[in-house]
């Protein structure tokens, strides 16, 4: 550029480096690839691709505004295209969608093509070395075939758009082939929780049941952990997320999706909502007897998404500790389950007792009596109570549920909670 000359850069390309679209990795993708362009600018794309159809393609880059500009009309023009299509956007498709771009910066174009026809390619070739046909969901029942016209997914609401109601039909498809979802929560933290959700599901496999287990705890996923499946990663295949088999077990949970255990998730209301929602209706979860969701503490965001979306749920159990401070938070979650409509399996008491590691024999150490209270005072259920149990925490730690611990009280205690809870649904 000659000095004193004047570079016009057009409203589009001032737009989409402002305010640049679909920016951000996203949760779930089948397709993805990392390019450094010439000029040092690192750009990194995603695509989702269901039924040879890029339905989202997303991306980020640390290079200049250009770049931005670039990466954001490249993913904007390949979405809804077919996947050969979208592959084959160039470095002046690029520039002419944006009105024109100055010479000196017609490379960023040609990296963000670069970058969404190797993201397209990534993913055509793990689909090609899979040579697996489409997850057993995908002959599901369609609401277009359904008789059962009492379903609310059969009918459009008034305030809905196009978009919407078919995104409600495509949950809803997965939901009728889930026979019994049960939600685990609580109105405190720490009280075990997710020990209660992972040895109920692990306990139900046992029992010769097909589990599927959903941990929506978003800031402190530790379903991973507990099942031995740390680094495991789900991937998406034909536009569908495969949860990660552990003997069976169907297990999906943020914590696989983490880059570093150490990541932090920052996240309010309405993103909770969207990711709980796609790990729903994106999930191949296939036919199921029990859906179990491990849900965070409190009666918030996070557990108010899980029952709008479900629906209809077949129980939630509640856990407590012993504590006055847990007692008074757990009565919340009744009221809450109540407020919802949602059925009450019955509360469990963690931590009541102390079984011994070594004999086996089981004390009382702590004041105990608050989930039976609770029980009695609001007309619920009482499961049982579950001992303080040092082995429970190593397990755990091991990646070993108790309640494959043969010979542990423990494990009879909480075998003996899952029978009641299988016995109940059944009748």
């Amino acid at each position: 550029m000659e000095d004193g000359e004047v570079v016009h850069v057009t409203a589009t390309v001032i737009e989409h480096a402002q305010r640049p679209r679909n920016y951000g990795k996203p949760l779930l993708s089948n397709g993805h690839a990392r390019i450094t362009g010439e000029c040092g600018d690192t750009m990194e794309m995603w695509v989702m691709v269901r039924d040879d159809v890029v339905e989202r393609a997303t991306f980020t880059t640390d290079g200049c505004a250009p770049s931005l500009a670039c990466g954001s009309m490249a993913t904007t023009l390949a979405e809804g295209k077919s996947l050969e299509d979208a592959a084959s956007i160039t470095q002046s498709d690029i520039i002419q969608a944006l009105g024109g771009l100055p010479d000196e910066v017609g490379h960023c174009a040609a990296l963000a093509a670069a970058t969404l026809r190797a993201a397209c390619e990534n993913y055509a070739k793990a689909a090609a070395q899979r040579h697996e046909p489409p997850p057993s969901s995908a002959a599901g029942a369609q609401c277009s075939s359904c008789t059962d016209r009492s379903c609310s997914a059969q009918t459009r609401r008034p305030d809905e758009s196009d978009e919407e109601f078919a995104q409600r039909q495509a949950l809803q498809q997965r939901l009728c082939r889930i026979r019994h979802k049960i939600v685990v929560l609580s109105g405190k933290g720490g009280v075990g929780k997710s020990t209660v959700a992972v040895n109920l599901a692990v306990g139900l496999a046992k029992n010769g049941n097909s589990v599927g287990l959903l941990d929506v705890d978003f800031h402190g996923p530790s379903v991973p952990t507990m099942l031995g499946l740390e680094g495991e990663k789900p991937y998406a295949q034909n536009g569908e997320l495969l949860p990660v088999s552990r003997d069976g077990l169907k297990v999906l949970s943020l914590g696989f999706f983490l880059e570093s255990a150490d990541d932090a998730v920052i996240w309010r209301g309405p993103m909770k909502m969207g990711v709980i929602r796609q790990l729903l209706k994106d999930a191949a979860w296939g036919d199921l007897d029990f859906l179990i969701i491990d849900s965070p503490p409190g009666t918030g965001d996070e557990p108010l998404s899980v029952f709008q979306l479900l629906g209809t749920v077949d129980g939630a159990v509640i856990v407590t500790t012993p504590q006055r401070v847990a007692e008074i938070d757990v009565r919340k979650s009744v009221t809450f389950c109540r407020k919802l409509g949602a059925p009450i399996l019955g509360i469990v008491e963690n931590m009541g007792s102390f079984a011994c590691p070594h004999c086996g024999t089981i004390t009382s150490i702590l004041q105990e009596g608050a989930g039976q209270r609770i029980a009695k005072d609001m007309q619920i259920p009482f499961l049982g109570s579950i001992p303080i149990d040092p082995r429970v925490a190593e397990l755990a730690d091991s990646g070993i549920p108790i309640i494959e611990a043969h010979d542990s009280a423990s494990a009879s205690i909480m075998q003996h909670i899952v029978d009641e809870i299988g016995r109940r649904l059944s009748t």
